[in-house]
């Protein structure tokens, strides 16, 4: 029997003039993901544990006058410190999607390199990619202009 979820994976990286251990204490704050994900308008129910951080975090979608609130469950995990945060993503419709973020010091900053797969079901596939790499794209910039403005209450 074949699978109904298709697999597609895609990667990003970028300089940020800053160093891997200030983007990584960002990173590891939930909190923070609100607005650096531009769908991501709320984090709740944060629950720090010993080796990993779980959250629900709320997308809203808009479709012309509509809006969906779309709720999410993430595990936040502290891969290597300073170095690789992994996020694991369960959305409604089966949607799955597990990021790893590396931090490399390269220069002045830091290569940062966001690596996804996606895991959809193929009558979702086409809308999960496309916004997926949209928020990637969007986060990268996001982040880059985060900490390289300086610190800031969020």
């Amino acid at each position: 029997m074949r699978s109904f979820l298709r697999s597609d994976r895609f990667r990003h990286s970028f300089h940020v003039a800053a160093p891997a251990g200030a983007i990584y204490a960002h990173l590891i704050e939930p909190q923070n993901y609100v607005g650096l994900s531009p769908l991501l308008v709320a984090v709740r129910d944060v629950r720090p544990g010993r080796e990993a951080i779980s959250y629900v975090g709320v997308e809203r979608f808009r479709f012309g006058p509509l809006k969906w609130d779309n709720r999410l469950r993430v595990t936040l995990t502290p891969a290597v410190p300073d170095r690789q945060i992994r996020s694991a993503v369960v959305s409604p419709g089966a949607v799955r999607l597990v990021a790893t973020v590396d931090l490399t010091p390269d220069g002045d900053g830091t290569l940062v390199t966001e690596s996804v797969e996606l895991r959809t079901p193929a009558v979702l596939r086409r809308f999960a990619l496309g916004q997926a790499t949209a928020v990637q794209k969007s986060r990268a910039t996001e982040l880059t202009r985060r900490m390289e403005s300086g610190p800031r209450s969020i």
